[in-house]
């Protein structure tokens, strides 16, 4: 059993480790834990300078990967990651849009070829917990489902990691999040929406307090401020943006040996960690 102290986060798109994990990164780097991003594509085909979606016939993919690699790195630092690593596929949009045919999309990769450099990275850092999107990519971006896959592929090979948790949303506070979000004219964005129903509330196996880094959150959201339908998490109020990203919610993936004690840590049980 390792006796590290590191958590790895693989994330599809730069702004997904402030919306999705950025409580628990910097709540464990605060604690001294080794906290690492791995982002999976290089956001091209997010919102560009001139306010384009990524199917428009005009959007610029060029400028927004740049523009987007700038806010990610500067995000990340932010929410306590002390290692970025960026696997540099082509962000492959949403399911149907021609770019999911791009020779260098994400979606289009050899999973067991990026699997085995994922699980290389794990060894080498010492990964202990991984966290990812479940299998419907919390969504059903194809960019998180197959970070999902990968991920998955490169536990299964690593030789140290110990945990594999999913962010998820449990159906009851999902609901209640959208029906006062929306009953204040709060835009939200698809990731949101696209959620529901959520996760089982039963299938959720940790809880995570991270009220005390919600101001840093929120930051770091405003940080990736190219993505402007995220633009109104930035502005909401504090009760409502507490609501959905004061706590974490995970699900219990996969264990090396029998979990334990991980209710309120997603290290809780660990031997060495007691």
């Amino acid at each position: 059993m390792t006796s590290t102290r590191t958590l790895v986060c693989v994330h599809a798109h730069p702004d997904d480790e402030s919306l999705f994990t950025a409580g628990i990164s910097a709540h464990y780097a605060g604690l001294g834990y080794d906290v690492v991003l791995v982002t999976c594509t290089n956001g091209r085909l997010g919102i560009d300078e001139g306010g384009r979606a990524g199917s428009s016939l005009h959007h610029d993919p060029g400028t927004t990967a740049s523009v987007r690699a700038g806010e990610l790195q500067r995000a990340a630092a932010l929410v306590g990651f002390t290692r970025q690593v960026t696997l540099g596929f082509n962000d492959s949009g949403m399911s149907g849009w021609p770019q999911n045919n791009d020779p260098g999309a994400f979606v289009g990769a050899d999973i067991d070829k990026v699997g085995r450099t994922l699980a290389a990275l794990f060894d080498e850092v010492g990964a202990t917990v991984v966290v990812t999107y479940d299998e419907r990519g919390f969504y059903g971006h194809p960019d998180h489902v197959m970070a999902n896959r990968v991920t998955r592929n490169a536990v299964q090979r690593s030789s140290v990691v110990e945990r594999l948790y999913y962010p998820v949303i449990p159906s009851s506070v999902l609901e209640r999040f959208i029906n006062d979000a929306e009953a204040t004219g709060v835009f939200l964005p698809a990731w949101v929406l696209h959620a529901a129903p959520g996760t089982p509330d039963s299938l959720v196996s940790t809880v995570m307090d991270v009220t005390p880094y919600a101001r840093r959150k929120q930051a770091a959201i405003a940080t990736h401020a190219s993505q402007t339908d995220n633009a109104d998490l930035v502005t909401m109020s504090p009760d409502l943006f507490n609501l959905l990203f004061g706590t974490e919610y995970y699900q219990g993936a996969w264990s090396r040996y029998a979990t334990r004690d991980d209710k309120t840590d997603l290290f809780g049980g660990l031997p060495w960690n007691n």
